[in-house]
């Protein structure tokens, strides 16, 4: 069953059932129809990771909430509290080890995009 691809691990997925479809000899018309729409998706996927890679860590997380129809407050679980989502949504705040990490595993923004403008301090509210 094809899935859209939404993380690393679908992604690695979708690869490793295009080399299992590239391997037969044969390929029925279903089997030739899905291969052409992983390869597409793949495709896709790793456009879209390249073009996040190259954004700054605010960009990169407005991003997402577009893509997944995020508000402020559904930002609270990785940032904190409203006043500290809006801070780092303006820019006026970065963001501190913790929230890199929150932010990378639960909106998939990739470790080297957000921490691009990391500083280490003994900040990690």
């Amino acid at each position: 069953m094809i899935r859209p691809i939404k993380n690393d691990a679908d992604y690695a997925n979708a690869i490793a059932r295009i080399t299992q479809l590239i391997g037969c000899n044969r390929l029925d018309n279903n089997d030739s129809d899905e291969l052409e729409i992983l390869k597409v998706l793949c495709s896709h996927y790793a456009q879209e990771k390249r073009y996040l890679d190259t954004l700054d860590p605010v960009e990169a997380i407005k991003q997402r909430m577009i893509e997944r129809k995020l508000s402020k407050a559904d930002l609270v679980q990785f940032l904190g509290q409203q006043s500290r989502v809006s801070e780092v949504l303006n820019k006026k705040r970065k963001i501190n080890l913790t929230m890199i990490r929150k932010l990378h595993e639960g909106l998939d923004i990739a470790y080297e995009c957000l921490v691009r403008d990391y500083e280490i301090s003994s900040n990690q509210e």
